[in-house]
């Protein structure tokens, strides 16, 4: 649904995207981060044919952004950081000029309108206004509209034409926690359409492992990381690390006897405490058998056997340190 193969664009001495490959199939969320000015947004305006690139190719949705641009912008829907809502507008009026320009017949626009106004839990909103009238927020001009609620209008002009491919800068920015997380099951439900591709910016690291099927790292313009989560993890952070909890203060010889137990499958202790011991390990399901089955013949009450959580934060943090 998105392929790039590539991308670069240059202003003048700077180049902002620099020789990206990537693709998003259908049915998949590919999240884009990276630090401030690291390209993400110029990417994104590459593929929604607003900017032209200077080098390499970018279809989307089938469409080439270069020579199809119409077509592809037809096919696109696209959230930015700053979506430049019209101020004086009200909401209604914002959403029904943005679906005549995408040509949506009238019934099918105030149908559609209402629908995502319901999802977005918009409509029961009311203020008072100068008359003391109570009005919906719709009524209301865009620049009396909070950011959280003006993001939610951007977020359903841009799915209006109900688009295959949708491209999302900072989609929660500027929301309460109730309305990012309306937001982010939005965002769920979408990816289980087949046939929609989603790329998604966002500093939010926990909501890109929560959505993403893939994770894409960009720094100064390059992608220098890109795979699954757990792949990268993997990668970046090393093996699984296990960590066995004790029933009671180890015993001497606790570790010495899961070392023993942990030989011959590339495993290392890493750490240990009164009633815990860490160990990480390329094949935990290989490992783990044979750490309990050792410490159940020596007598040694095990309480659990977990693996230690590894963030995305670190994975990041790492993909970006390295490239410096």
């Amino acid at each position: 649904m998105i392929e790039t193969e590539g991308l670069t664009k240059a202003f003048d001495a700077l180049v902002a995207v620099d020789d990206i490959t990537l693709t998003v199939r259908p049915g998949e969320v590919l999240a884009l981060l990276g630090p401030n000015g690291a390209g993400k947004t110029t990417t994104v305006r590459m593929l929604s044919a607003i900017l032209k690139p200077t080098a390499g190719r970018a279809r989307v949705a089938g469409y080439d952004v270069a020579t199809e641009g119409d077509a592809v912008r037809r096919n696109v829907g696209m959230l930015t950081e700053a979506p430049g809502l019209y101020s004086r507008m009200t909401g209604r009026e914002y959403l029904d000029f943005f679906g005549q320009l995408r040509e949506i017949p009238t019934p099918e626009r105030h149908k559609r309108i209402n629908e995502l106004v319901e999802w977005f839990k918009i409509a029961p909103a009311a203020a008072t206004s100068s008359t003391g009238k109570h009005k919906n927020v719709l009524d209301r001009r865009l620049g009396e509209y909070s950011k959280g609620m003006a993001q939610k209008i951007a977020l359903i002009r841009t799915l209006l034409h109900n688009p295959p491919v949708l491209l999302l800068d900072e989609p929660t920015s500027a929301m309460d926690p109730a309305s990012a997380r309306l937001v982010r099951d939005t965002i769920a439900q979408l990816r289980k359409d087949a046939h929609r591709a989603i790329i998604l910016c966002t500093h939010n690291l926990p909501e890109a492992e929560a959505l993403a099927d893939r994770i894409a790292i960009i720094r100064q313009g390059r992608i220098v990381e890109q795979d699954a989560t757990p792949a990268l993890k993997a990668r970046l952070l090393g093996p699984p690390l296990m960590e066995i909890r004790l029933a009671q203060p180890s015993q001497n010889g606790v570790v010495a006897l899961i070392e023993r137990a942990i030989a011959g499958y590339g495993a290392q202790v890493q750490g240990a405490g009164d009633t815990w011991v860490r160990y990480s390990t390329p094949d935990p399901a290989a490992t783990n058998p044979a750490v309990l089955q050792a410490l159940t013949a020596s007598g040694v009450a095990v309480m659990t056997l977990s693996e230690v959580t590894q963030s995305l934060e670190a994975v990041y943090l790492r993909a970006v340190e390295e490239t410096v």
